[in-house]
């Protein structure tokens, strides 16, 4: 595997990076729970910015980021914006969803961006990020059902071949053979894949697949300090907790 470098971390190289969301509604909720986030064990913040009112208006968004850097420092920052379609809080049409992203990514003011694989302008977005100069995440989300071995493997591979950075996929699972069937596919697709990983299997039913990435082949797992962004996640000085543990133990 080739692990990905942004600032001070690593993805895919050693125990999986913890990753805490931001959903505040307004600059100020976002920036208050940006500062709480500090204070815990993040290695890396995900501004949601399908929550924030004023995300249409691309000077709030960069309003927004600017103050973010300035909160955070060097602790990195991934902005991903979830469509409705894939369990996010609005919509957006394909070019404002392109437009925001690769804005963004230009502005110097994130470190990562999350683009849908099944976004109409996921091609131009991927090209667009990487000629910004940093690493893209791009993910699939099924709020709905654990797709197949052969369909989550095919959503997989297609992510490597657009030039996904890390590569992510999230499924809910019915059942505890749902749960499984994630964590095959993970173990097989880490065996073969050069890119680092990042799945999981929401709700309760798949918490194990949040804390045994170092096993299976996971790089990057989400935990709380205020609101949870998808069923599952927990809190992250617990999760820190958790991970060391099992670190210790291999």
């Amino acid at each position: 595997m080739t692990p990905v470098k942004v600032r001070n971390i690593t993805v895919g190289e050693g125990k999986p990076v913890i990753c805490v969301p931001v959903v505040g509604t307004d600059k100020e909720s976002i920036i208050r729970d940006a500062a709480d986030i500090l204070h815990s064990p993040a290695d890396l913040m995900e501004w949601r910015a399908d929550w924030f009112h004023d995300v249409n208006d691309i000077n709030a968004v960069l309003d927004v980021l600017q103050t973010l850097r300035e909160t955070v420092g060097e602790l990195p920052v991934l902005m991903t914006f979830r469509t409705k379609a894939e369990g996010g809080e609005r919509e957006i049409s394909a070019d404002a969803y392109a437009e925001l992203c690769i804005t963004a990514a230009k502005s110097g003011l994130v470190d990562l961006i999350d683009a849908e694989l099944f976004s109409p302008k996921a091609v131009d977005i991927i090209q667009g990020v990487h000629e910004a100069g940093i690493p893209i995440i791009v993910s699939n989300h099924d709020f709905e059902k654990t797709p197949d071995t052969q369909e989550l493997m095919r959503r997989l591979r297609l992510m490597d071949l657009l030039g996904g950075d890390i590569l992510k996929i999230a499924v809910m699972p019915k059942s505890r053979k749902d749960v499984l069937t994630l964590l095959e596919v993970t173990e097989e697709m880490s065996s073969v894949c050069t890119k680092p990983l990042v799945t999981m299997a929401m709700s309760g039913l798949g918490t194990i697949t949040r804390i045994s990435g170092e096993i299976f082949g996971s790089a990057l797992t989400f935990g709380t300090v205020s609101k949870a962004s998808a069923p599952g996640q927990m809190a992250a000085d617990r999760l820190k907790e958790i991970l060391d543990a099992l670190h210790e133990a291999l």
